[in-house]
């Protein structure tokens, strides 16, 4: 049986991942330190898969930590990391948490891998990378601009270290998913999007509205030079996201990768405004949002999507759920929450 380690495991993303490869047959082991997850989504997965993976508690900062975890724990066929800090905004005011955390993680992952020849890392990478694109849609090719937010600089800044990495070695290979907007839960409604206090993504707010939790969705500015004002994102549902990793985990177990260090964009290769994804939600579940227009967010971009091509062509994927099953699924999600 092939073993993957996912960090970050019992998050958002995580634990969608984590479900994907235990219905593939993988032995599936999770670090995550809860900052930004609760234990029960275990108890979640088990539902789904009928399989509770093994779990540790611990910070992969913790340079002790992770080293004695990686002594102990060699037979990786694959490490999926995610464990990392992701809220924009809050990288602005908060810079050196960013930094410390999401860079110092994952030096201390690559120093256990490097120690006890685990071969093979996906990397959980972002849109951010490419700051506000001058040609969209945006292409692997497209150059890497400073970015706009400490976060999206910590993405760059982890992609620059694991190709230094893969360069000095032999037998390394990842590869580094650039996501665009994750959105939606898994069909079962056992796991989904589960922020800790006041989210900082849209749809979680949107359905937390409309729930009742919250008073009111805030519109991060109206002005933005596209068609309706409000800021275009590419929103893939994150079963479609998740599955993604399974593909390029067996894409370097298989050894089919063309180059050590290989970067896809992650994507459904459409892009969709604050005010359609407000006005799509509102069709698929009959509910209205009360929402107000707000000043614009700092560190936002006005507008990226992808072009998934290539990801398509060389892995194979390619998104199968739409905008409605997403927005649909995280409605579910949240009722189930709610009761």
């Amino acid at each position: 049986m092939k073993k993957v380690l996912i960090t970050g495991g019992t998050g958002y993303i995580g634990s969608h991942t984590a479900v994907e490869f235990i219905e593939a047959g993988y032995e599936v082991v999770i670090i995550d330190n809860l900052s930004n997850s609760k234990i029960e989504v275990l108890d979640g997965i088990q539902k789904i898969t009928g399989i509770k993976p093994e779990f540790h508690n611990f910070d992969l900062s913790n340079v002790q930590k992770t080293a004695d975890f990686f002594k102990n724990n060699t037979n990786f066929d694959v490490i999926i990391h995610f464990a990392a800090y992701k809220a924009v905004g809050e990288s602005v005011q908060k810079p050196l948490m960013y930094y410390q955390n999401n860079i110092n993680s994952l030096i201390n992952v690559l120093l256990g891998m490097n120690n006890n020849q685990i071969e093979n890392l996906i990397f959980s990478s972002s849109c951010t990378v490419y700051g506000q694109p001058d040609i969209l849609p945006v292409t692997e090719n497209s150059p890497i601009v400073p970015a706009n937010s400490p976060y999206g600089n910590t993405k760059q800044i982890a992609e620059e270290i694991i190709n230094d990495f893969v360069q000095s070695t032999s037998n390394f290979k990842s590869i580094a998913l650039r996501y665009f907007n994750p959105i939606g839960a898994h069909k079962s409604a056992l796991i989904g999007e589960l922020p800790i206090g006041v989210p900082n993504n849209l749809i979680p707010f949107v359905t937390q509205t409309v729930a009742g939790l919250r008073k009111q969705l805030a519109v991060f500015g109206n002005d933005y030079n596209t068609p309706d004002g409000t800021a275009i994102r590419d929103y893939i549902h994150v079963v479609d996201l998740s599955k993604a990793h399974l593909v390029a985990a067996e894409r370097l177990i298989d050894r089919k990768n063309k180059s050590d260090f290989e970067t896809f964009n992650i994507g459904t290769g459409n892009g969709n405004s604050v005010m359609e994804i407000i006005k799509t939600f509102e069709q698929v579940t009959g509910k209205n949002i009360n929402f107000k227009i707000a000043p614009r967010r700092e560190g936002d971009i006005e507008q990226v999507w992808a072009d998934t091509s290539f990801a398509n062509a060389e892995l194979g994927w390619k998104t199968e759920l739409s905008l409605a099953d997403a927005l649909l699924s995280a409605w579910n999600w949240q009722k189930t929450l709610s009761d």
